[in-house]
């Protein structure tokens, strides 16, 4: 296993020292500006990206969906994008910032959205489902990790109360695949495929001024979430973040790097082995943590002993799963259930 290096300590050089503010840009590359939107989370920001055409802008996911980011965006169009209007929108995963607007945008603007057909598919089986058969998952997922009806009640009734159902959603995509070329103003952007985080991430590469539109794949500072879902329980999201983060090596290493979150950075090969020096930690103390028989949520508490708020939690739980999932696919440790349906794990 390769020498353990903290992500945050990772050796990066950030050539902007500050975000945008609010309702402004910074051209970080020719013809391609930064935008900040708000998030109601911890997290509280996600970068958007603006890529300019001589007749119109495409832009590279849509923030969350929200009234605020709404009026955020038609206020960007009235003052500092003015003058030429949307052509596309390309969204780069399904996640709820990354895609959560997309429907308000491509029909306010009467524009077409370009994703992958994975991240498609993900995003309707989540935009679709009822709320019944959400909590019906949800539970699901929580008995096989074991956890505490008192914490599963909390995270159930918030969900009785989410409806996806009033959300606008977007009624047609052009699909984009690995490899494509996607000419914008004249140069190519190439998509590049990450896996793991999410099951078929468009990151974008323009290969002329070596600049990569990341999404969440590659991040400074802070890991990406890499979870087991409630769907697919049997899952290795985890192998496929490492093999799919090989793949981004071949990029060059002055690559400029445009992360969904935090600021923008050189080091992408520096970051990527941060990133798995990191993840073989993980699978050392929950490997470490399997010496007796233990559940995912006694596992979690193991590889995130700090509070971990509600919202927090149902990540911590899928990404321990993630990499528990990782060590049993391996044949390191055993998955059984006992009585209840709960997953027991065990080094072999």
């Amino acid at each position: 296993m390769p020498t353990s290096v903290r992500p945050e300590e990772t050796p990066l050089d950030f050539p902007w020292a500050d975000a945008p503010e609010q309702e402004t840009c910074i051209e970080v590359a020719p013809g391609v500006h930064w935008i900040r939107m708000p998030l109601p989370f911890a997290l509280d920001h996600i970068n958007l990206w603006v890529l300019e055409e001589s007749d119109g802008w495409v832009l590279v996911d849509s923030g969350f969906d929200s009234a605020v980011t709404q009026e955020i965006w038609s206020r960007l169009f009235g003052t500092v994008f003015a003058g030429k209007k949307p052509k596309r929108l390309i969204c780069t995963h399904h996640h709820p910032d990354h895609m959560g607007l997309a429907g308000w945008l491509t029909k306010t603007f009467d524009i077409p959205l370009s994703t992958t057909q994975k991240e498609w598919d993900a995003f309707h089986l989540w935009s679709r489902l009822e709320p019944d058969a959400v909590v019906q998952m949800m539970s699901r997922f929580y008995e096989r990790g074991g956890v505490s009806s008192d914490r599963q009640e909390i995270d159930l009734r918030r969900r009785k109360d989410m409806s996806a159902r009033e959300r606008i959603t977007p009624k047609a995509f052009d699909r984009i695949e690995g490899a494509d070329e996607i000419e914008i103003d004249g140069k190519d952007w190439t998509v590049n495929i990450g896996t793991g985080h999410a099951p078929e991430l468009a990151a974008l590469f323009r290969a002329d001024d070596k600049v990569l539109i990341s999404g969440d794949q590659v991040l400074p500072r802070i890991s990406p979430n890499v979870s087991v879902m409630p769907f697919a329980l049997d899952a290795d999201p985890l192998k496929d973040f490492l093999d799919s983060l090989d793949r981004f090596r071949t990029l060059p290493i002055d690559t400029l790097v445009l992360p969904s979150h935090k600021l923008p950075f050189y080091g992408l090969h520096d970051r990527i082995d941060a990133l798995k020096s990191h993840h073989m930690d993980r699978l050392d103390d929950a490997l470490t943590a399997c010496d007796e028989p233990i559940t995912a949520a006694t596992a979690t508490t193991v590889l995130f002993p700090r509070a971990l708020n509600d919202h927090q939690y149902f990540f911590a739980l899928g990404e321990t799963l993630a990499h528990l999932n990782f060590l049993w696919c391996d044949g390191q440790i055993s998955r059984d259930e006992d009585e209840s349906g709960t997953f027991i794990f065990k080094r072999m």
